[in-house]
């Protein structure tokens, strides 16, 4: 059985607030007015060192607060009652965690650092009381829930298509838009997550994920080396998603006409 370690106890810095983070224009800070940021930085806990392999909550543990990512990656998972875990997600600097959370009693999945991950914590109580006292932050906020449902949905319908190669040509860009956001390459980044993981959050074997990512690269696409990736053609990994939409819609149509 997996050893888990609850990074309960981590230290938290007590320097580089919320005004000096470079990432404060992507989280929480960018609806706060520079006249209220003192008081956000009072209850948010920041800088949470975690190590690789250290959970930040578990399924099931009572909620008590929102997490977000200010510097590696996170995974976040469930496990269902026959011990079979279904990644949900992956959460990259300037991304809020647990949001999914936010109006039950227990945290409804697992959060783990995929690699030497830095969070800052938001305890919801107080920080419901600030929001009650700042309209535009309260708005913020829910905001960042309507996209985690948006998400959701979109990760429903990705997965209910057949194609492997839209299912990972999806990620790519999504991977590279929130690099991009970042104000980093988005045509050149780090994996923060084993195809393991991707094969799992995807719906797809190991071996299909291996199998597509080197036709990617095959096609002179992408280049791949380890977890490295270049996209050399942006515009047709686009194509894929595109012409797999197509053939989807045609297949459609041709259902309705009985052909």
């Amino acid at each position: 059985m997996e050893s888990k370690h609850i990074a309960t106890s981590s230290p938290f810095s007590l320097h580089r607030g919320c005004h000096e983070c470079n990432l404060s224009k992507l989280c929480i800070p960018i609806a706060v007015g520079a006249e209220d940021i003192d008081r956000l930085e009072e209850i948010i806990r920041q800088g949470k060192m975690l190590n690789r392999g250290e959970y930040i909550f578990e399924q099931h543990t009572p909620f008590r607060s929102c997490f977000a990512v200010r510097s590696g990656a996170i995974k976040t998972f469930t496990v269902s009652e026959e011990g079979e875990e279904q990644v949900t997600g992956f959460y990259l600097p300037g991304e809020i965690i647990g949001l999914d959370s936010v109006s039950m009693e227990k945290y409804s999945c697992s959060a783990v650092a995929l690699e030497r991950t830095s969070v800052c914590e938001i305890p919801l109580e107080k920080f419901e009381d600030l929001a009650s006292d700042i309209p535009s932050l309260q708005h913020h906020f829910f905001s960042l829930m309507s996209k985690e449902i948006q998400e959701s949905r979109q990760l429903t319908m990705l997965l209910s298509k057949n194609s492997a190669e839209e299912r990972i040509a999806s990620l790519l860009l999504s991977l590279s838009t929130r690099f991009s956001r970042r104000r980093l390459s988005g045509t050149n980044f780090r994996l923060p997550m084993p195809r393991s993981d991707i094969g799992n959050y995807l719906g797809l074997a190991v071996e299909t994920v291996s199998r597509v990512i080197t036709r990617f690269q095959n096609n002179g696409i992408i280049k791949v080396q380890g977890r490295e990736v270049q996209i050399l053609q942006l515009e047709e990994l686009q194509k894929v998603l595109r012409h797999d939409t197509k053939c989807l819609e045609h297949q459609k149509e041709s259902a309705v006409n009985g052909r």
